[in-house]
């Protein structure tokens, strides 16, 4: 489904609340050491994107060691991996989009409260991100945003109202 709401109806937080302040390199972590899905509370890790090169693999490389963190990986079962597969898919469909269509991404966050994995990416693009319409399947390009709708729960865009730029968002199911 696409959106511009910034939550599922008082389920979801705000984008930027996955952020946390991180060290100097950027990254942050919050949440239960680390600790894997069976920990209660919420974890979020944020990782500064702005004038980094080779975005796609580093953002793909920060969230598969937070899905490790976190208990998603590596996966016990068949539904466990697709669904830590779908995470880095959509990671890497986001933040190429922000690569091809807003000057490159600023942000990736990443945050689970262990039923929903949320995926942040902010830019500083004014574009409104949408599936093309219609899908062409048999042709190269333009499959990003219809792979996160068909991926995700729900996601979204949220542009600030003070500054340029948006966070596009989408969540994903935690596997059962």
């Amino acid at each position: 489904m696409s959106t511009t709401r910034p939550h599922l109806p008082g389920e979801r937080p705000e984008p930027g609340d996955a952020g946390v302040d991180g060290d100097a390199g950027g990254v942050g972590d919050t949440g239960v050491d680390g600790a894997g899905a069976a920990a209660e509370g919420r974890q979020a890790r944020r990782l500064s994107l702005d004038g980094a090169s080779g975005v796609v693999p580093l953002a793909r490389d920060f969230a598969r060691d937070a899905l490790h963190a976190w208990g998603w990986m590596p996966a016990a079962g068949a539904d466990r991996r697709a669904a830590a597969e779908d995470v880095l898919l959509v990671v890497s469909e986001l933040v190429t989009n922000a690569c091809l269509h807003a000057e490159g991404p600023d942000e990736l966050r990443i945050a689970t409260d262990g039923k929903v994995l949320r995926i942040e990416v902010s830019d500083r693009g004014s574009g409104q991100p949408s599936p093309r319409t219609p899908h062409r399947a048999g042709r190269p390009g333009g499959h990003g945003m219809f792979i996160v709708q068909r991926l995700c729960l729900d996601w979204g865009v949220v542009r600030p109202q003070d500054a340029p730029g948006k966070t596009v968002w989408a969540d994903v199911a935690a596997p059962a």
